[in-house]
């Protein structure tokens, strides 16, 4: 019987898949299925501050509909639907109230004011650990990395100070060295790390000749850089490491556990092959192990990081300059 049991943010996990934040999650039947199915825990649907904004609009647009008609009509109640992010408040309770598993709330702002604000809200909902988003498109040429860096650390150290919940923090890989702001996010505070975020990015329709926005899955193999990052952070940070992106079977998994990954979140292969494909992918990950006769994933976990590894630059360039040296062996047979 092989033992998957985790611990990701000091949380204590059956096993190291975790459905990642995304639309599937604000039904409760798919919250169920996904629990039914092995996931190990569960990240809510992210708020974003343009949601809390957009609502906080609608609202004072709401309340002040009534403000020049006669006093008869004061009993007159607007509908409060837009209730700033009540709606998403009160929505992530039911599912923690609904699930045995962890679930972990998620947040994405631009303001410090507000990421505050809202951390502490999500806090009070009773979700077991907060996964803070940090993603903004740059506005100018003026901000450097540093300020850009320092900002994040200075919220997420501000935030640490006022919820009792465990904090992850999923970056993305667009940082100068990624390797070093997330010593900068550790020595914060954070308890873990979601590497890398999967951006949204803009799209052009020629035809229309217009923005348009599109839903893309990650595709497999998308996985590479989280195994690069989290194969050379593996025994050099105290905070938890999951894997994000491109993560469709259990082989996927378990190269990730070797690199280092305490989890992984996945969320396209949910979507492509439903939640039953978590079942196997945690069947494929138990037999993987007792073939290589692993009794747990500690055993194996970080057994490819960089700090164990015989080979010193496999995560380096010079594992790259190898490669393209021996394109054309590679290359043999293939015709173009």
């Amino acid at each position: 019987m092989t033992d998957l049991k985790s611990t990701y943010m000091g949380l204590s996990l059956k096993n190291p898949i975790i459905v990642g934040a995304n639309p599937m999650v604000t039904k409760l039947d798919n919250l169920k299925k996904f629990e039914d199915a092995g996931a190990a825990a569960v990240v809510y649907k992210t708020l974003f501050e343009e949601q809390i904004h957009l609502e906080s609009i609608k609202l004072q647009s709401e309340l002040t509909e009534y403000d020049e008609r006669g006093a008869e009509m004061v009993n007159i109640h607007p509908h409060l639907e837009h209730a700033g992010p009540a709606e998403h408040l009160f929505n992530i309770t039911k599912a923690k109230e609904a699930l045995e598993i962890p679930l972990i709330a998620s947040l994405n702002c631009v303001y410090q004011e507000t990421w505050l604000e809202y951390a502490v809200e999500l806090a009070k909902t009773g979700v077991d650990g907060l996964e803070l988003n940090f993603f903004a498109t740059p506005k100018d040429l003026q901000t450097d990395s540093a300020t850009i860096e320092d900002k994040r650390a200075s919220i997420l150290k501000e935030i640490k100070k006022i919820v009792q919940i465990p904090v992850s923090v999923k970056l993305s890989s667009f940082y100068t060295n990624p390797l070093n702001m997330v010593g900068k996010l550790s020595e914060a505070g954070a308890d873990a790390f979601v590497l890398f975020n999967r951006l949204f990015e803009p799209e052009i329709d020629i035809t229309t000749q217009s923005h348009v926005a599109k839903l893309e899955l990650s595709a497999e193999g998308d996985y590479k850089m989280s195994l690069r990052y989290i194969g050379m952070l593996y025994d050099n940070i105290n905070a938890s490491l999951c894997a994000n992106s491109g993560i469709y079977e259990g082989a996927d998994v378990i190269k990730l556990l070797l690199a280092g990954a305490d989890t992984v979140q996945v969320v396209s292969t949910i979507y492509k092959h439903k939640p039953v494909q978590i079942t196997k992918m945690l069947n494929d990950i138990s037999s993987w192990m007792e073939k290589n006769n692993y009794a747990s994933v500690n055993e194996f976990r970080g057994k490819l990081a960089r700090v164990n590894t015989k080979d010193p630059f496999v995560y380096k360039r010079a594992q790259y300059i190898d490669l393209i040296l021996r394109s054309e062996d590679l290359l043999k047979g293939t015709t173009v």
